[in-house]
């Protein structure tokens, strides 16, 4: 097979494009990459879609939106070839975009035969592959030999419920190819998404992955009834933690107040379209773990996240006195109470 060496300063050669994943960010997504108009500069015809349940799948079709995620999002489904078997879909598609909650990545990689190294490769999960203890970028690079001019993330700020409502959203898409991320943020853009690029991959997606963490901080300290004032410094020092670990694991110039940093910690922090916020809220009001887990009936990837940036940060060292606060709640179970007080004391 060829390898994908395409002059990416024309959207149409990104090829065909797969949305790898089924939830509510895959969807918006979705949404983004087909609402152009025929004539449109940058029309995207038709994308694949991959989903892992053919039943999910046979919904959708008769429906005309997902069955469980933004549902008020209607679709024109013969611009969707609609597909199970992943492997048919990294072989029909250059562009492949993954938004798998990243402790299933693992999963969905291990049945797939078809080879990613000649494949675009878009992530847009806010995780860590459990187990490796490595970004998404990484994990394709070191375990699929894909380049990193073939790597892609996509970053916020932005919730998929407000993708949903055509809210004005910005995205940033960082790549070392430059003219591949311009391509792909031209695919992505509208009258109510502007999208810019970046470089900064690896800080990218580090910061995506901490802004869970906090987010989650942030709601535990909202369930224990902790006012404005409070967050507000809270989210002063996530930002400092950021920047100190952003700072250590990748040390290039960087501003730490642009907004896929500083916007996509805010977002996630205040919005109650937060998953992470609202699973920290209730691990505040006394829930355990578990049965936040089940009443939410979704993924809060920052859940695990701060196992991993825990494990990663033991041979890096940095100061995060609130990563360490929300790991001792979540995995050492201490007190919540106990907890946030003695971080509050360490504020300034």
């Amino acid at each position: 097979m060829p390898s994908f060496m395409c002059n990416f300063a024309d959207v149409n050669e990104l090829g065909n494009i797969a949305v790898l994943g089924g939830g509510s960010w895959a969807t918006a997504i979705a949404k983004m990459l087909l609402e152009k108009k025929q004539g449109s500069a940058y029309v995207n015809d038709r994308i694949w879609w991959y989903f892992r349940r053919d039943d999910r799948i046979e919904d959708f079709k008769r429906l005309g939106h997902n069955p469980a995620y933004l549902t008020s999002v209607h679709f024109d489904v013969n611009r969707i070839t609609f597909e199970s078997d992943i492997n048919k879909v990294v072989e029909a598609c250059q562009t492949l975009i993954f938004v798998t909650p990243s402790p299933y990545l693992k999963g969905h990689l291990k049945r797939l035969h078809v080879r990613l190294r000649d494949k675009f490769i878009v992530t847009a999960i806010k995780g860590i592959v459990p187990d490796e203890n490595l970004i998404c970028s990484d994990y394709f690079n070191q375990m699929y030999n894909v380049p990193e001019e073939n790597l892609a993330v996509l970053g916020g700020p932005s919730h998929a419920e407000e993708v949903a409502l055509n809210r004005l959203t910005y995205l940033t898409i960082g790549c070392a190819d430059k003219e591949k991320a311009m391509a792909f943020a031209k695919m992505l853009s509208s009258d109510y998404v502007k999208a810019k690029t970046s470089d900064d991959v690896i800080g990218i997606e580090y910061a995506s992955v901490l802004k869970n963490v906090y987010a989650i901080a942030a709601g535990i300290c909202h369930g224990l009834k902790y006012g404005d004032n409070f967050q507000a410094v809270l989210i002063s020092n996530a930002i400092q933690e950021m920047e100190r670990f952003l700072g250590t694991v990748y040390p290039i110039d960087r501003s730490i107040t642009e907004s896929v940093y500083t916007g996509d910690l805010l977002v996630t922090g205040y919005s109650n379209f937060s998953r992470n916020r609202v699973f920290g809220t209730m691990i505040g009001q006394g829930y355990s773990v578990k049965s936040a887990q089940l009443e939410m009936e979704m993924i809060a990837e920052g859940y695990f996240a701060t196992k991993c940036m825990k494990d990663i940060n033991k041979h890096l060292h940095v100061n995060m006195p609130i990563l360490d606060a929300v790991y001792n709640i979540l995995y050492e179970r201490i007190s919540p109470t106990i907890e946030i007080k003695l971080l509050s004391e360490a504020f300034r």
